[in-house]
């Protein structure tokens, strides 16, 4: 199978094919390592279980990274939730996105993916989509080739690098990846799949004013979405104790 350069190639191949990108995933995996499909779902099973367990630990107890600079906001948050308080609704999401984060400061084991920095925010999305949706563990599995897909395109034309890109290649990537492979699980077409990437990334493009046609409404419009939502789940985050480590006037003087 041709492999996609491009998010217009990767439209083009699902559609002459008629698959999924979770399917152009696993076909390019099999044809590139020579693996069973069984055997690759079982290879990916292993970084399901891992996320699992990163997604959980920071929630269970408090988890502090070894320079102490962050630590048991997972646990605050999850907190948060079993008191049926938070604006959010089912707050889940963000105790399992710092959880993963907080295991991984700790040196605990976690799936950069795409990189270390960025390790809560695929778990945390996949596994609060499956409990939502009542999706089985294959499913989700599938949700991470979908994710994979994305990420492909993403590699090989911009970057994953915190150092080279800032936040916005890690979470930022990861955010896309995510939303990508929500889209999917939810019964979504492809190219919703990669609407939602772009969405993502328009999102967190350092926020710059860069005007569609002159008019200040695109971006514009999608980031109130992401506004809106921010301002909510930081709300819960710090209702739950959590605080900030930088000083209100440093952050605007940054």
């Amino acid at each position: 199978m041709k492999i996609a350069r491009s998010g217009k190639e990767l439209l083009e191949i699902c559609a002459a094919e008629q698959i999924s990108l979770s399917e152009y995933a696993i076909r390019q995996e099999m044809e590139l390592k020579n693996v069973s499909r069984e055997d690759l779902f079982a290879q990916m099973k292993i970084t399901l279980d891992a996320m699992k367990e990163s997604a959980t630990a920071g929630r269970e107890k408090k988890v502090y990274s070894l320079s102490g600079l962050i630590g048991g906001d997972a646990y605050r948050l999850q907190q948060c939730c079993n008191t049926g308080n938070s604006l959010m609704g089912n707050g889940i999401v963000m105790a399992m996105a710092i959880s993963s984060s907080e295991v991984n400061g700790a040196m605990g084991k976690i799936v950069a993916c795409p990189t270390a920095g960025s390790c809560g925010i695929l778990p945390a999305v996949i596994l609060t989509t499956g409990h939502l949706l009542n999706k089985t563990d294959d499913e989700l599995i599938q949700g991470l080739f979908a994710a994979s897909a994305i990420g492909m395109i993403i590699g090989m034309n911009a970057t994953f690098s915190g150092a080279e890109g800032g936040c916005q290649a890690e979470c930022g990537s990861a955010a896309a990846m995510a939303s990508g492979a929500v889209v999917e699980l939810m019964g979504g077409t492809p190219k919703m799949s990669l609407d939602a990437a772009a969405i993502i990334f328009k999102n967190v493009l350092g926020l710059v004013c860069d005007p569609v046609a002159g008019l200040v409404e695109i971006p514009c419009a999608k980031r109130n979405v992401s506004g809106a939502i921010n301002a909510l789940c930081t709300a819960d985050m710090v209702m739950a104790g959590v605080n900030s480590k930088i000083p209100f006037d440093d952050a605007v003087a940054a």
